[in-house]
């Protein structure tokens, strides 16, 4: 437990240094301080495997699936590079989720702080709970590989749709619940007119991004389980890339339209990810394959979207 208390003191102890000394003052992220942010995060991530490494090398920490050192290493990073890899997706979402609702970018940084502390504790009850069954269960896993590939189907016929916030049921039953108010004011979430409480479209923005991230951790928190069922690995590799995807949507959200083939490599990745989960109990995929399978399909969906020209629409007469 100690281990456990360490490491969530010192994700808080970052979280307050953000909110409250790198970004007291509301202020437009620009791209370069982005890229920065983005660099220390994947760093700090990184960096962390050493850790891991440690960990399990002096038996401090405990390891119920009895990893050795190099593999809980290789784990670790597989299981952060698909939690990254599948953020990219959330954060076309939250780039369509601050347009509908006019955020400022001023105040874009401050609505994605709250929603990742939020993120963070849901997910740490969804990995408790996914490790749970897969130790319990040990069928559970065939029901995580069929979800992933469902979802990767669904994710390969559906990348042309749009998605509406507006339209959604979440911000219907938040109507029900609260007034809302299409004024902002400052980076509040709620403002009293003539002794009403209303929410602000920071509020209805931060609330949609988080229970939207919540059905992302539907695919991410299986897809890592496949990798590993040790609760600590589970949860520190994707807590991690979770902190990093603030700086991420900033970086990479200016130039979302370039990265038209992102969602054909988050669909291999999904489906890779599944089969490994379907096949577990009768083939054994070593971990170098699993980081090289993840890392091939990123890099080359990224590099597509770059190196192909994007077709242009025929002119009508």
């Amino acid at each position: 437990m100690l281990v456990w208390g360490s490491f969530i003191g010192i994700i808080i102890i970052f979280l307050a240094l953000d909110l409250g000394v790198f970004h007291k003052n509301d202020h437009v992220i620009k791209s370069k301080e982005a890229g920065i942010w983005t660099a220390i995060w994947i760093t700090v991530a990184l960096s962390f495997s050493g850790v891991i490494y440690w960990l399990f090398d002096a038996e401090i920490i405990a390891n119920p699936t009895g990893l050795t050192p190099n593999n809980a290493v290789l784990k670790y990073i597989t299981g952060y590079l698909i939690e990254l890899s599948l953020s990219i997706d959330n954060v076309f979402v939250i780039a369509v989720i601050f347009s509908a609702f006019k955020i400022p970018a001023i105040y874009q940084h401050r609505v994605l702080f709250w929603g990742i502390l939020g993120a963070i504790v849901f997910r740490a009850l969804m990995i408790i709970f996914g490790v749970a069954l897969i130790t319990k269960f040990d069928w559970i896993i065939y029901v995580f590989g069929v979800f992933l590939l469902y979802t990767a189907f669904k994710m390969l016929r559906s990348h042309d749709s749009e998605f509406d916030p507006k339209s959604s049921f979440i911000f219907k039953q938040i109507k029900k619940i609260y007034p809302i108010t299409s004024k902002i004011n400052g980076h509040d979430f709620f403002i009293k007119r003539m002794g009403v409480t209303a929410a602000t479209p920071l509020f209805v923005a931060l609330v949609i991004i988080e229970l939207t991230d919540i059905l992302f951790a539907l695919d991410s928190i299986p897809a890592i389980l496949a990798i590993t069922a040790d609760p600590f690995i589970v949860f520190s590799s994707n807590i991690l890339a979770i902190l990093g995807l603030r700086s991420m949507y900033f970086l990479i959200s200016r130039m979302l339209q370039k990265f038209r083939f992102i969602n054909y490599s988050l669909v291999v990745i999904l489906a890779f990810v599944g089969l490994k989960m379907l096949f577990s109990h009768h083939i054994e995929i070593a971990e170098w394959v699993s980081l090289t399978v993840i890392s091939v399909s990123l890099g080359g969906g990224i590099a597509a979207s770059l190196l192909i020209p994007e077709a242009k629409e025929e002119e009508k007469l």
